[in-house]
């Protein structure tokens, strides 16, 4: 009997070993700490702060919403959802001074440090700016049209901001579906929540280097990339000529630029993809019927959306002791 009684309290201690185990494991990787309630208590209204900030800044200026989309994206994808990428150093080496980054538009980095003050003015030292960031994101999306989603809520600010960390991070207009795919894996996302992703390009704009090649220099046998419709590639040649000043930026969607949509998955239909990795989503038949659903579904578009963008504001998050909530969004607190 004693030893019965002895087995089984040793398959309990082992139960609780393992237990604590998964328990420890979690804590390490940081996910599963976030939650739509984080600051229920402590700053209740954060949000509505958020929000109100955002829509003044907005009101200034349109380019409010594709900039403060974009930097969620372009923060989450080199160190993870930490507001690394507002870090600003005298010697120009943080996050946002790399070479991928400097096309990052000011305005998204005013939107967060606006809604920071205010929030800091009714709950200081409580909210990270890569909460902040993460609810201005969305914000911007509805502003524009889009869906409205909650927001998970907990991330704690980064000690790391490196331009040299950057490179090889982040997408290039010229990957083809195997690279966008290998990229988006590496943090969690699926291939459906890369194209879903992708769709936020209804709202942007790029400089006309980061397409030019599509137009006089593709290959060998075309000056011009034949998965171009002939039409749009005139209109991007006239918008865009060989000796175009540097600053000329073009929007990402020609037929509605300033409302969150699925025209951007209709354009790739027409041949109408600005990059080549956007293009790519629609000529590569493993990625075409998805493209295809949401270019006649705005429903299946929005609700993809909405799962990727959850799923995105997840990667390598630092929770609980990790990290710290800055003062100033620019600057590690000292």
């Amino acid at each position: 009997m004693e030893g019965k009684m002895e087995m089984r309290k040793m398959e309990e201690w082992r139960r609780l070993c393992l237990v604590m185990m998964v328990v420890v494991m979690v804590v390490e990787k940081g996910e599963g700490q976030l939650s739509e309630n984080f600051y229920s208590s402590s700053c209740p209204n954060v949000e509505g702060i958020v929000s109100q900030q955002v829509s003044t800044k907005f009101s200034q200026t349109f380019t409010t919403i594709p900039a403060t989309l974009r930097l969620f994206f372009h923060d989450c994808f080199v160190e993870g959802c930490d507001g690394s990428v507002m870090i600003q150093t005298p010697n120009g080496g943080a996050e946002k001074d790399s070479d991928d980054n400097l096309s990052l538009a000011g305005d998204g980095f005013d939107t967060v440090i606006k809604a920071k003050q205010a929030v800091e003015a009714a709950c200081p030292g409580i909210v990270s700016c890569a909460d902040i960031l993460a609810l201005a994101a969305r914000d911007v999306v509805v502003l524009a049209g889009g869906p409205a989603y909650s927001v998970e809520l907990g991330r704690r600010d980064g000690l790391i901001s490196q331009a040299s960390r950057v490179a090889g991070n982040l997408p290039e207009p010229s990957f083809d579906l195997d690279q966008l795919t290998s990229m988006f894996a590496k943090h969690g996302l699926s291939q459906l929540d890369m194209i879903a992703l992708s769709g936020a390009h209804t709202l942007g704009f790029s400089h006309c280097n980061r397409f030019a090649n599509r137009l006089y220099s593709f290959s060998s046998s075309s000056a011009v990339d034949p998965s171009l419709d002939q039409d749009y590639a005139q209109q991007l040649m006239a918008a865009c000529p060989r000796d175009v000043d540097p600053a000329i930026a073009i929007d990402m969607d020609p037929t509605s630029p300033r409302a969150f949509d699925n025209v951007y998955f209709q354009n790739l239909v027409a041949g109408k993809g600005l990059f080549t990795s956007d293009q790519v989503l629609f000529t590569d038949t493993a990625s075409q019927p998805t493209v295809t659903d949401f270019a006649n579904s705005p429903g299946d578009f929005n609700g993809a959306f909405i799962t990727a963008m959850r799923k995105l504001g997840r990667v390598g998050v630092k929770t609980g002791g990790q990290g710290e909530i800055r003062r100033d969004c620019s600057a590690f607190n000292s």
